[in-house]
């Protein structure tokens, strides 16, 4: 069963190509179950999310993909949501879809995956900004807002790499994401980007599997030319490291299915 659940529309402002030629193209990559999950609005930096009076039209838009395309490919809705307390807005956070990712792009509101804002690394303590974006991440898993963790260890994006052990910063997260019962995705995304890697690495994903997490694929697409982005290095890694289930979900239920 292949599954790719994190993807955007061009309603995030910062994607390009259209919901026909990203599943199509899933099609054609014998993707079995492929979802958008576009970036969630919200009354913080909406240049780069949908915003609230498109809503429903994004997701009324992917469910009629989902009926139209319903013999050849399960098109699943949901969103991508910045972690950011007091700043989720409930209309999304009871939004009928089938899932949330929870995710975290902002230590104190800096933008630390932006290229924009990539000079603030060099005035901060590399382990602190670690420590600190983890943190956020064990907060997010303790909220029970959401399905899946999105993008484990993003804070690695640019390659600035801590002088502590990656496993030791990320213990804490890790327990209370195994605590409340969150999914955890491997996202190709980081191939595309300077670390070169899948998110997580593969230390933590080892420390996934030793604690039971699930898991379920993504390629965090932003283009019809990312879907489906090395999926099968992503899929050989988890394989290697002892998964042998993915997870899916519908109407925010877990559905799980055999590699």
């Amino acid at each position: 069963m292949r599954v790719d659940l994190h993807n955007h529309t061009t309603r995030c402002n910062h994607a390009e190509g259209s919901v026909d030629e990203y599943i199509q193209q899933a099609i054609k990559l014998g993707i079995d179950i492929y979802g958008f999950s576009e970036h969630a609005p919200m009354e913080f930096d909406p240049k780069y999310r949908l915003s609230f009076d498109k809503m429903r039209e994004y997701e009324n838009e992917i469910r009629e993909a989902k009926e139209r395309y319903k013999t050849q490919i399960d098109i699943r809705v949901g969103y991508e949501v910045d972690f950011l307390p007091n700043l989720m807005d409930k209309r999304v956070l009871n939004s009928k879809v089938d899932y949330l990712i929870g995710s975290v792009h902002f230590i104190n509101k800096w933008g630390f995956d932006n290229p924009e804002f990539i000079g603030e690394y060099q005035n901060r303590d590399i382990d602190k900004i670690y420590q600190e974006y983890f943190e956020a991440i064990e907060s997010m898993a303790k909220s029970g807002l959401f399905d899946i963790v999105g993008h484990l260890d993003l804070i690695k994006v640019f390659k600035f790499i801590p002088k502590q052990d990656i496993r030791v910063l990320a213990s804490k997260a890790l327990k209370t994401i195994k605590k409340s019962n969150m999914v955890l995705e491997i996202n190709s995304a980081g191939f595309r980007k300077p670390i070169k890697e899948q998110y997580p690495s593969r230390e933590l994903l080892e420390e996934a599997f030793d604690l039971g997490i699930d898991i379920t694929l993504s390629s965090d697409a932003h283009s019809v030319a990312q879907v489906g982005f090395e999926y099968e290095r992503a899929l050989s890694l988890v394989k290697e490291v002892g998964y042998s289930k993915i997870i899916a979900f519908k109407d925010r239920d877990k559905e799980i299915y055999m590699l």
